[in-house]
């Protein structure tokens, strides 16, 4: 008869070996990681071009496929899609790549807009149901907002508060090296006069 103690203790080890396979089993599967990026742009017709791309990485050891993409946060009272589409698909997206996704938007509407991340469906060939990731949030856009008008020669302080203290260690370098290459004219005076 089997010891009670070594049939649990065998059954333990079993059920161990059989979460760590199926931990292994998952990890061989795509991991989908997607970037959102939206920048704005003030037309002079008095509208708003909102342009957003939508970089897709598979970053998982194995191909996801039947890859679709969809933004639909973007509510059609206040957007006008201008060019692109906010939905794309992909056959494929092998392991380590990366694809792309952009379309404009244009807004007449003056609003604080919050959107939603896109979501992404993809198909694993080991799994039936369809897996979904999505992509990072866009923080909130201030459509058509009041910005005070740029200063003159305000270009000329964000330059040299980005580009100061470079210059003056690049200056101080080269005062230097001036220095140091170009010989003294009061040594060369003097030691021609002890020559005579």
């Amino acid at each position: 008869m089997a010891n009670p103690t070594m049939e649990t203790a065998l059954i333990s080890v079993i059920v161990a070996l059989f979460l760590v396979s199926a931990t292994f089993a998952s990890s061989d599967a795509p991991f989908i990681v997607a970037h959102k990026k939206v920048s704005l742009n003030r037309q002079k017709s008095g509208t708003e071009r909102v342009s957003v791309t939508i970089d897709v990485y598979n970053q998982g050891p194995a191909t996801a496929y039947d890859v679709s993409l969809a933004d639909d946060s973007w509510t059609y009272d206040i957007f006008d899609l201008v060019s692109g589409n906010t939905s794309t698909s992909w056959d494929r997206i092998d392991a380590g790549s990366l694809v792309s996704h952009s379309f404009a938007l244009e807004s007449q509407v003056k609003t604080m807009f919050y959107g939603a991340p896109a979501v992404i469906k993809f198909r694993i060939p080991t799994k039936a149901a369809l897996k979904e990731a999505y992509s990072t949030p866009i923080p909130p856009l201030d459509i058509l907002a009041d910005r005070p008008p740029e200063k003159k020669f305000e270009w000329a302080k964000k330059l040299l508060a980005k580009y100061g203290s470079l210059v003056s260690v690049i200056s101080i370098v080269v005062l230097f090296v001036y220095l140091i290459a170009t010989p003294s004219k009061s040594g060369g005076t003097k030691g021609g006069k002890k020559r005579r």
